[in-house]
């Protein structure tokens, strides 16, 4: 058995950019996840980089108000889960629709 394994597959630990709550939705550089801790005293959480997780979304794009189809790529802008191609970084997938401009929990396929 492999000796230098250092986390599961699909866990990192992470410097935090700022303050992140666990189950907020995450990137590191590109990289999506969801963090499984909040934010440390020394800054760092641990993200989970796969999985199928309950998220808020938006019903927005670069544009405002869309509608989201089930398989829709999902990105995250800012601290929200959207459709926003332009100022998003790509996150994952809607497994469920979201209405134009609601705010839906769904689940939402995290990487890609």
């Amino acid at each position: 058995m492999a000796t230098n394994l250092r986390f599961d597959p699909g866990n990192q630990i992470v410097v935090a950019k700022a303050s992140i709550t666990a189950g907020a939705p995450v990137v590191f550089g590109q990289i999506p996840g969801v963090a499984l801790t909040s934010t440390d005293a020394a800054g760092n959480i641990t993200m989970k980089t796969d999985g199928i997780y309950l998220m808020s979304v938006v019903g927005a794009d670069g544009s405002g108000n869309a509608a989201i189809a089930a398989g829709a790529i999902i990105y995250l802008d800012s601290a929200e889960l959207n459709a926003d191609v332009t100022n998003g970084v790509r996150w994952g997938y809607a497994l469920q629709a979201v209405s134009s401009g609601a705010t839906t929990s769904i689940l939402v396929k995290v990487g890609y």
